[in-house]
């Protein structure tokens, strides 16, 4: 960002972890930048647009793949699994929808917000555009087993992906496992592991202790 000319303003969590504070204080932040000459707030949460951005990516996973018997997607504005999954149901109208979200912080399952590590999803309030009536099946995965699958992924297949990567697959797994052999589970590797390296993800276990 800096790179692209970017002027950024942090605003500091509480031991590392995401929380609905916090998530409120940037949202906060980015408003009132914006009433600033030459701003402009994009609302991440209230844009609608959003959701139309996702419709190619369930085309071409729909393409890709020949044929979708669920699909599962972690939560944080909600924009890629409504977008993704309302394409996968024209062509599937069976397709199971399910939204994985952080174990700590399982709002969308009715519980209490929570502090958490993975990002970019667990907001700790229900977003905006959430739509329960699209989703057939809420899992939640705690930040431990989102990162340790984080690992797996780079260690035993070569996908360098992020915490909620990790997430993702963590409950596609479990589908999986429950659907049976020849049904097909679709997931979204999300990000790029490059954008962790700055945290504690990848490092050693002898660095985390």
């Amino acid at each position: 960002m800096l790179a692209y000319g970017a002027e950024i303003a942090d605003i500091e969590s509480r031991g590392k972890k995401i929380t609905r504070e916090l998530i409120e204080a940037m949202m906060a932040k980015a408003e009132e930048l914006s009433r600033r000459p030459g701003h402009w707030f994009c609302d991440q949460l209230n844009n609608r647009d959003g959701e139309a951005g996702y419709h190619p990516l369930g085309e071409e996973m729909w393409t890709q793949a020949g044929r979708i018997d669920a699909f599962v997607q972690t939560v944080g504005s909600a924009h890629s699994l409504n977008g993704t999954a309302a394409v996968l149901r024209r062509h599937n109208p069976r397709v199971h929808v399910a939204a994985a979200e952080p174990a700590e912080s399982a709002v969308l399952s009715g519980k209490p917000p929570g502090s958490h590590r993975i990002e970019g999803i667990g907001i700790g309030f229900l977003p905006p555009l959430w739509k329960p009536d699209a989703v057939d099946e809420i899992i939640p995965v705690s930040t431990d087993d989102a990162n340790a699958m984080a690992r797996r992924l780079a260690r035993e297949e070569a996908i360098f992906a992020g915490t909620s990567t990790g997430a993702n697959i963590v409950a596609a797994l479990q589908i999986a496992r429950r659907l049976g052999p020849g049904e097909i589970v679709g997931a979204i590797i999300i990000d790029s592991g490059l954008r962790y390296v700055s945290t504690d993800i990848f490092r050693s276990q002898a660095h985390r202790s």
